[in-house]
């Protein structure tokens, strides 16, 4: 069963909608959603999604957006649950790269996974609020809040909708502990040195997740030494399991035999969201 996303009058911001680059995909036109009526009764996702801690459970995860750290600064529409949902092929594929990154001493972490319109949808409300600067200092302190679509940082709509995108890091097989995310600490840029940015397990990328600047983009040349080679490690790992990189993303990886690559899912991101297992 496909269920698609009625069309969100939110999404009509000409900033989001005319971005070619945004976020979700290389370079090139994104596809249009094509309305599909639900079918009445059971569950609103496809059979065929899963959550990765069921096929793997060793991939650790850290869902920002079931939270209030993230660059929106509170939870986001359509995550009550800070779960990791997949399509099955991208989640076998990404346990295959588990699998090698572990060879190389390394562990996965997942940020994101599959991302419901309505998170979308959020997303442009937020952008569309020039007074709502609150998380810029962390978050984008270098490239202005009405810059975000235009530059390719956020997108309207996201592969992440349709089931098989993951936003992803690389950490140590034995993980330090995470700090606490405190509200009330002054936030550090995520374009500062890993040792001044706040500590999440993860190795050095080089930026913070979700860091809306040029640093963030997958092969800038002015990232060099271990965070660069982490970077070129992730992509390595990733791109032998079948996924492709967003360059202007170091995390954002796309399964490339997505089963669903015209279709944008809305429900949340539950279990209950979930066939029956």
């Amino acid at each position: 069963m496909r269920v698609l996303v009625r069309t969100v009058a939110a999404l009509t911001v000409a900033a989001a909608l005319t971005s070619p680059t945004a976020c979700q995909r290389p370079p090139g036109p994104a596809p249009t959603p094509r309305p599909v009526t639900p079918s009445p009764g059971g569950s609103p996702a496809p059979a065929n999604f899963v959550l990765l801690s069921e096929v793997d459970p060793t991939i650790a995860t850290d869902i920002r957006y079931a939270t209030a750290h993230n660059f929106v600064g509170r939870p986001v529409d359509g995550y009550p649950e800070p779960l990791c949902l997949l399509t099955r092929p991208a989640a076998e594929a990404l346990r295959r790269v588990q699998a090698a990154a572990r060879v190389q001493g390394r562990s996965l972490r997942v940020y994101d996974c599959y991302r419901p319109q309505r998170a979308v949808a959020h997303f442009v409300r937020w952008a569309g609020d020039p007074a709502d600067q609150r998380t810029r200092a962390e978050f984008y302190p270098r490239v202005p809040k009405d810059r975000l679509f235009a530059e390719g940082y956020l997108g309207a709509p996201t592969a992440h909708s349709r089931g098989s995108t993951v936003d992803v890091t690389l950490e140590p097989l034995a993980a330090p502990p995470r700090a606490t995310y405190d509200p009330g600490r002054p936030p550090t840029a995520c374009t500062a040195p890993a040792d001044r940015r706040r500590a999440d397990g993860s190795v050095d990328m080089g930026t913070g997740f979700d860091c809306f600047d040029p640093l963030a983009h997958t092969d800038d040349p002015r990232v060099t030494g271990e965070a660069q080679r982490n970077r070129q490690l992730l992509k390595r790992l990733m791109a032998q399991g079948g996924f492709v990189n967003y360059d202007r993303e170091w995390w954002h990886y796309r399964y490339a035999d997505e089963p669903y690559p015209e279709t944008y899912f809305d429900f949340p991101v539950a279990v209950a969201s979930l066939p029956p297992r």
